[in-house]
């Protein structure tokens, strides 16, 4: 029987104006924050706190939100077997793109060898005292060290520390666990659906000061660094910037055309994370926008749970990219012949350092020494070549993990047969479609006129009364209402 979309015909006819829309005002709020760091660089230094405060405030959010959907994912399958597949499929998936992320930055900068002519001394060149707490921290950096990280000392320490990799661990050990329990269990994931619904209220709460963090952000960071340090390094960050877009393009672009799916409207469609990420320079606080988007194209919502927190510490395309080239520029400006077999060792070496300091401050310096002390071959001193540019490479290794984690997302999706292709080049597309059976555990009223625009990109159901669904026999009990009761979006014709 065919069915009409009341919510999307009142959607089509009232636009919601530009500036209502949060994307725009994050845009807006980067080109002043740029203006403010470039004329008056003592003001935008001092905007630092401004910016550090809404990452942090999104940052608080990011470990309850992993947990609470990696748990209600895994908790609410009928088959854990499948949990564990798509997890394996996932992994073989992330190591395939790192290998490829990297080649595009080894070729790249065997083609263009922007390093020879620099003639760097390593044993002359000066460590700044943040630089060199990195270089510290990378030389006591073990490649092994990334497997036994993932146990936590306590079960609250994560938490505490904002260590993503190790509450995906718990969350994962905690959703078998609460699976198996089987009726017993049914509680206490009930509660943890309706928390999840709690900590994506919150997040809609902070959301609006998202223009305030990136403009403070971006403030800083120009005030800080200036536009003169861009012009000296100019050649390495445009490189780098021009071989992340052509992986992104040709590699992630094939595999979407694969899914038939169009990677540009997937971009289009996710805007208002890539303005978040290009404010803040980490792609941290779109996680959970990510998470909510990619269940509305229609991604089973333990998929999407697994996949997405797991991709932020294994899948991570744009460091790959900016570990290849930033090492062997390294050993070009340093006059360290490296042979092809040498690279391709340096290559073997960062797929598994590069794992060792993910969600660590400076994780990516931090993988950048390690894989030099590492090899032994290239002077890890070198990396204070590109210490000063590091800040406006940054943006663009986030973009590029943040568009891998999607693409692989949906790959893993289809990999499992669980991906609605259809729906998911409608939602791209910007078409209003029904919301997923799964979407919003608990039903969020009051919603602004910002968190109506979002509705229609999968941050927010649409605001509907509900009424009870007759085919549930236990309608009348209070208690069932969660699973019984269900939003009015459609009528049928």
């Amino acid at each position: 029987m065919d069915h009409i979309t009341t919510a999307g015909t009142a959607s089509a006819a009232r636009k919601t104006p530009l500036y209502r829309q949060l994307y725009f005002w994050v845009l807006t709020a980067i080109v002043v924050g740029i203006l403010v760091g470039w004329l008056a660089p003592s003001v935008g230094i001092a905007m630092e706190p401004i910016g550090t405060t809404f990452v942090d405030a999104m940052k608080m959010l990011i470990g309850p939100i992993v947990f609470l959907t990696i748990v209600g994912g895994i908790a609410s399958v009928a088959d854990l077997k499948k949990v564990g597949m798509t997890g394996l499929k996932a992994l073989t998936y992330f190591q395939v793109g790192t290998i490829l992320a990297m080649i595009f930055g080894l070729v790249a900068i065997n083609i263009f060898r922007l390093g020879d002519g620099v003639n760097a001394d390593a044993g002359s060149i000066e460590t700044s005292e943040s630089a060199a707490k990195l270089i510290d921290a990378g030389a006591n950096q073990e490649w092994w060290q990334f497997l036994t990280h993932i146990i936590p000392e306590s079960m609250v320490s994560p938490f505490v520390e904002g260590n993503i990799l190790q509450i995906i661990f718990i969350a994962v050990i905690f959703g078998i666990a609460l699976n198996a329990m089987g009726k017993v269990g049914a509680p206490v994931l009930d509660g943890v659906q309706r928390l999840t619904g709690v900590m994506f209220k919150i997040l809609s709460f902070i959301m609006k000061a998202a223009p305030i963090g990136a403009f403070g952000a971006m403030a800083y960071a120009v005030g800080k660094f200036g536009v003169s340090s861009l012009t000296s390094m100019g050649g390495l960050i445009a490189l780098f910037y021009i071989t992340s877009i052509l992986f992104v393009v040709i590699v992630l672009g094939s595999i979407m055309l694969f899914l038939k799916l169009n990677i540009f409207t997937m971009i289009r469609h996710l805007k208002e994370e890539y303005m978040l990420i290009l404010g803040t320079s980490t792609a941290e606080p779109a996680l959970p926008g990510l998470m909510r988007k990619l269940e509305h194209a229609g991604v089973k919502k333990e998929t999407v749970g697994l996949v997405v927190p797991t991709g932020y510490s294994f899948n991570l395309d744009g460091a790959a990219i900016y570990l290849s080239l930033a090492a062997l520029y390294i050993a070009q400006a340093t006059n360290t012949d490296l042979t092809i077999g040498e690279q391709l060792g340096l290559l073997a070496v960062m797929l598994l350092t590069s794992k060792g300091a993910a969600g660590v401050a400076g994780g990516g310096f931090i993988a950048l020494t390690a894989t030099l002390t590492t090899l032994g071959t290239i002077p890890a001193a070198g990396i204070m070549l590109i210490f000063g540019i590091d800040k406006f490479m940054s943006e663009c290794r986030a973009l590029v993990n943040f568009t891998g984690n999607a693409v692989a997302t949906l790959f893993i999706a289809w990999w499992d047969r669980t991906l609605d292709a259809d729906r998911a080049r409608r939602v791209f597309r910007g078409e209003t479609v029904e919301p997923m059976p799964s979407e919003d555990p608990i039903h969020l009223d009051e919603a602004t006129d910002i968190d109506e625009d979002l509705a229609e990109y999968g941050h927010h159901a649409p605001k509907h009364p509900t009424v009870e669904n007759p085919a549930s026999k236990h309608a009348a009990d209070p208690e069932a209402a969660p699973a019984d009761r269900r939003p009015i979006y459609s009528e049928t014709v």
